[in-house]
């Protein structure tokens, strides 16, 4: 991956042929949260969002997925009372007026991979409004501790104490390995791309095989508050999910982030895109 994971010496502005193909996939996915988002309507359940993406993907030539769409809604979104892997997957729960809702899907385009969350609400919600509002701060203080070379824990613990100050719950915690983040790459193209419990065998593979090599080596793929963490971050390419909860609502948002082997401070770490919907909505914020 030094190709994809190097900054080009004109800095994170200009991206490598194999970073283009990445912002290209996650943006398709943003794309196809917005259009999604913007059919949802009350009675719609979380089993139809999910298929509307995937549909939606699939008319774009989409085969494969590091992780099937899944949909949240109302409660969901904070995963209230989660407890085992499968409360994850999609349900007849409906959408009704003022629920929030999170929409988040992982295809794969051309071997490239994104891994995306989109958090909305069907009308006014102000408490929603106040948590996507404040992820602003998470995704600010991500990218100066991974720059700063910080220990993955450390941020984790940083990024939690921060959720706890502003009054929040940290909702990422409920994922398996309470991870905030993991690790993706290239995935090799199949004429057949199955899926094993709603994840795409091939993705599966490949983050397999980075925990045996990051296990030799002391690293892991998987960002979480447990030891096998308490590492610097990983040149590579994360998914990155902050994820906040408040009284049964719940908002995150999902992108990769670039970390490189560069001295340089500004190209040592980068988000891969800034033209993403929640980053121009805080822009929108600001203006106004």
């Amino acid at each position: 991956m030094a190709s994809v994971t190097s900054a080009t010496s004109a800095g994170a502005g200009e991206l490598t042929a194999g970073l283009r193909g990445f912002r290209e996939v996650q943006r398709l996915a943003y794309d196809c949260a917005e259009a999604v988002a913007a059919q949802l309507k009350p009675g719609v359940t979380e089993r139809a969002a999910a298929r509307m993406q995937r549909e939606w993907l699939r008319e774009r030539g989409m085969r494969d997925w590091f992780h099937l769409p899944f949909a949240w809604f109302g409660d969901r979104t904070a995963f209230v009372n989660f407890r085992i892997p499968l409360q994850f997957f999609p349900t007849n729960r409906e959408l009704e007026p003022g629920m929030a809702f999170i929409l988040d899907m992982a295809p794969v385009h051309n071997g490239f991979t994104a891994d995306i969350g989109y958090s909305g609400c069907l009308g006014l919600n102000p408490v929603h409004d106040r948590l996507l509002a404040d992820l602003e701060a998470h995704r600010e203080l991500i990218l100066r501790e991974v720059r700063e070379r910080r220990p993955l824990r450390e941020i984790y613990e940083d990024v939690d104490r921060l959720m706890v100050r502003r009054g929040y719950a940290n909702r990422h915690r409920a994922y398996p390995f309470g991870v905030i983040a993991h690790k993706i790459d290239r995935v090799r193209q199949r004429r057949w791309s199955p899926t094993l419990f709603g994840f795409g065998t091939q993705s599966l593979k490949g983050l397999a095989s980075d925990a045996l090599h990051g296990h030799r080596d002391g690293w892991s793929p998987l960002w979480s508050p447990y030891t096998f963490s308490d590492h610097p971050p990983q040149p590579g390419l994360w998914a990155v999910e902050p994820h906040l909860g408040f009284r049964g609502t719940g908002a995150k948002f999902e992108e990769i982030l670039v970390v490189t082997d560069s001295k340089d401070p500004q190209e040592s770490a980068f988000w891969l895109d800034d033209d993403l919907p929640h980053v121009r909505r805080w822009q929108e914020e600001k203006a106004a």
